[in-house]
């Protein structure tokens, strides 16, 4: 099967130079090499220059520094911070923090457990989110209101943990935020696609996809 060239940006679909699975653009991480060498995250994938895709998942990026596979793919020496995978966390957690806040200011977010019920009683819950150090009988308590809700007719209510309660509510301008609810509107949406790409990258992977021949094999 001939080798798809690493530095292909155009069509629908880009290659993890890790796994080697493809995907479309949204779905990936870039990066690129700066002038001086240095290899950059670039969410936005508008940077200037030949870019590499990288599956968006934590263990993938150390695989990347462990192989040396961004020096293969760029066909260039590269200088690799060695908290890349920090790096790009933190880049997903801020994105995904300012979008919670922009869904907040749009009248389209709901917290408190109380707030929480009663959008579930009334309709129209997008997804439901609970801090990442939420209690497990608060998230019970909210499983079965979903359940309840989705029996009831709503269409499927996504449930995702991605962030600390400070981080919650750093986003909404309170203390701390344990249950929240995205309500139906684009702001909405485009928070849960930022909030499900982070959960994406922090899932732990047991085992790359992807020989250590195929990582380190150039094309």
């Amino acid at each position: 099967m001939p080798a798809i060239a690493e530095d292909d940006e155009t069509g629908s679909e880009r290659t993890c130079i890790v796994t080697r699975k493809r995907s479309s653009p949204e779905t990936m991480l870039r990066f690129v090499r700066s002038p001086d060498g240095m290899v950059v995250p670039d969410l936005k994938r508008k940077l200037p220059g030949r870019g590499v895709w990288l599956t968006p998942n934590r263990a993938v990026i150390e695989t990347a520094i462990k192989k040396k596979a961004f020096a293969r793919a760029f066909k260039t020496e590269v200088k690799t911070p060695i908290d890349l995978a920090d790096m790009v966390d933190g880049l997903l957690e801020r994105s995904a923090r300012e979008a919670f806040s922009l869904a907040n200011k749009a009248g389209q977010v709901v917290a408190g457990f109380g707030k929480v019920e009663e959008a579930l009683g009334h309709g129209g819950v997008l997804a439901i989110i609970h801090a990442s150090d939420a209690a497990s009988d608060g998230i019970r308590k909210v499983a079965q209101l979903v359940r309840r809700a989705q029996e009831a007719g709503s269409r499927e209510i996504k449930v995702i943990a991605a962030m600390s309660s400070d981080d919650l509510g750093l986003a909404l301008g309170r203390s701390h935020v344990i249950h929240a609810a995205l309500l139906n509107g684009s702001a909405s949406l485009a928070c849960l696609q930022k909030l499900e790409f982070i959960k994406a990258y922090r899932t732990d992977e047991n085992s790359v996809q992807g020989s250590d021949e195929q990582v380190n094999q150039p094309n």
